[in-house]
């Protein structure tokens, strides 16, 4: 199935956005304080709440970290895509869910507090099942691996990369949280959303020098991230149904399954890829979209919820 005529795919392929070295330290730096900032929302109890109720935690797990890259494989070898729209697809799926799907867990009238234990375990478990899953589902693809090969990325250093930005700031925020739970509540509130709008801001300049570009592909790279993401809601739903969770459950993974962590694939992009094209764009476009397919999805499951038990 040919998404892209021949013409974009070498342009796409040979494409690199590039970002100054301030631009790439704020983008880090902004991701950092996201994470610190979702942390700050997150207590003990919340891993502890994960032996008492395994088995939908569990489920979520592998629907994130198995199922979905398993699926990913599936489409990319269906759809053969460009080695770096491809690479750009098995990054996305290797990351962790992103930071906004425990408010449409709430928005949907789902299970948050499963929510907020997968999103921290998923994240701390991020520092070494990325890198991992990358590297090894993108070597099963031909051109992503040949790709790969000229890169000669060095997958210690993207481990390294990832604790830094995802684990450190997550164990430093839940402990920011234990000592002082009240100013972490306050700081929580300013810093998630001033730092959210920082990184938007930084990816738009990163993009606009190669806004003609983008216009060029975005209906194509549309069709794929709107299937690969479908793809992702899909894994959370169908592990869910298969495992017997009630509604609630199910809300939840279906949602933190299809809401990625596209600003880590593109801080990773941007570091080790030298911004890369297709990886670029399938993760820049990612992170719009999601948003807006989970605040889809969220909505609808909140008004069937109201119309079905309007007592609630």
């Amino acid at each position: 199935m040919d998404f892209i005529t021949h013409l974009d795919m070498e342009e796409l392929d040979q494409l690199q956005i590039h970002f100054e070295g301030d631009s790439l330290f704020l983008m880090n730096l902004s991701l950092a304080v996201i994470m610190f900032g979702v942390a700050l929302d997150i207590r003990l109890g919340d891993f502890q709440r994960i032996w008492r109720y395994p088995k939908p935690f569990f489920l979520g797990i592998t629907a994130q970290f198995l199922l979905l890259p398993v699926l990913t494989c599936l489409l990319v070898h269906v759809i053969q895509p460009i080695p770096s729209v491809a690479l750009g697809m098995f990054l996305v799926a290797a990351c962790p869910g992103g930071n906004i799907s425990n408010f449409l867990t709430h928005l949907a009238k789902g299970n948050t507090a499963l929510s907020v234990s997968l999103t921290a375990f998923a994240t701390l478990s991020s520092v070494l099942l990325t890198p991992l899953n990358f590297a090894l589902w993108s070597g099963l693809y031909g051109p992503s691996a040949e790709l790969l090969t000229r890169i000669q990325l060095d997958y210690t250093e993207v481990l390294q990369t990832v604790g830094l930005i995802l684990g450190v700031p997550l164990a430093l925020g839940i402990y920011v949280n234990k000592k002082w739970p009240l100013p972490a509540r306050k700081m929580a509130s300013a810093l998630k959303p001033l730092s959210v709008l920082v990184f938007i801001a930084i990816v738009i300049v990163a993009f606009y020098s190669n806004f003609e570009l983008f216009t060029r592909v975005i209906d194509l790279i549309f069709g794929i991230v709107l299937l690969h993401n479908l793809l992702a809601l899909a894994s959370g739903f169908s592990l869910a149904k298969v495992g017997g969770l009630p509604l609630a459950e199910t809300k939840t993974l279906t949602l933190e399954t299809g809401i990625q962590n596209s600003g880590l694939a593109l801080v990773l992009i941007f570091t080790y890829f030298e911004g890369l094209g297709g990886m670029s764009i399938i993760a820049g476009w990612w992170g719009i979209w999601h948003i807006l397919s989970g605040l889809l999805v969220a909505t609808a499951w909140k008004y069937k919820t109201a119309v079905s038990s309007p007592g609630a």
